[in-house]
């Protein structure tokens, strides 16, 4: 049981970290998600800034493949085939995380180059920085985005199907994470509801604290961990 504690302590504080670290991201990057019309000059001018949000985005790229690899014992005992697909799931979301680093990173090459360029050259630089962009906006709204919201729809049916904790909370985590689905899938038809995503993001951080100060459900470890021996034993 105390190693249960452990684990749920560990797998709150990488919830957070994975939180955190995104948001953090925005005071080093925000110039690019604005998408200001000269952030190839601010990129080159501000490159030391721009490695600072890389290595926020490798923190969250770990934090978020940390979370399965830490939660799998304890979730293969309630459904196995779910904890592997949460497992799967967050590896995607963290490979799609740390591609769009790489772009970033090449991003700051393309920067140099087209600071550098002349007039007649500026111009390719200036659409294959573009393109970067574009294609770092696509991988993260398809990583961090769609297939963070199945992985969170993943978790959080196995944690209602369990118990693990509360029903209320891991219900409310299904709601948001089917809510943060939808909300992208609109996206693609033009319908921006981006404020519903709080509805995941607070349930959370309201999950990441249960598991630091309450932890996990025992009675409902405990009678897994004895139906698995009966199983065992029959």
């Amino acid at each position: 049981m105390n190693s249960d504690k452990m684990t749920a302590r560990i797998v709150g504080v990488l919830f957070i970290t994975a939180s955190a670290a995104p948001i953090l991201t925005v005071l080093p990057l925000g110039f690019l998600i604005d998408k200001v019309p000269d952030y190839l000059t601010k990129v080159s001018a501000n490159e030391t800034q721009v490695m600072i949000g890389l290595l926020l985005e490798l923190v969250w790229a770990l934090a978020v493949f940390g979370v399965p690899v830490m939660l799998f014992p304890i979730l293969k005992k309630q459904n196995e085939a779910g904890a592997l697909g949460f497992l799967g799931l967050r590896f995607i979301e963290a490979v799609g995380t740390i591609l769009g680093s790489i772009m970033l990173l090449a991003l700051v090459t393309v920067s140099q180059e087209f600071v550098n360029a002349g007039a007649a050259e500026a111009s390719y630089y200036q659409i294959l920085g573009d393109f970067l962009l574009a294609a770092r906006d696509a991988t993260f709204m398809v990583g961090p985005g769609i297939i963070f919201a199945l992985s969170a729809v993943v978790l959080n049916y196995i944690l209602y199907q369990s118990q693990l904790v509360p029903r209320w909370l891991s219900g409310w985590g299904l709601i948001g994470g089917t809510t943060m689905f939808a909300v992208y899938i609109l996206q693609l038809f033009g319908l921006n509801l981006e404020f519903l995503f709080v509805l995941i993001a607070v349930q959370e951080m309201a999950f990441a604290v249960w598991l630091i100060v309450k932890g996990f459900n025992s009675s409902a470890i405990a009678s897994e961990s004895y139906n698995i021996t009966i199983d065992r034993d029959q």
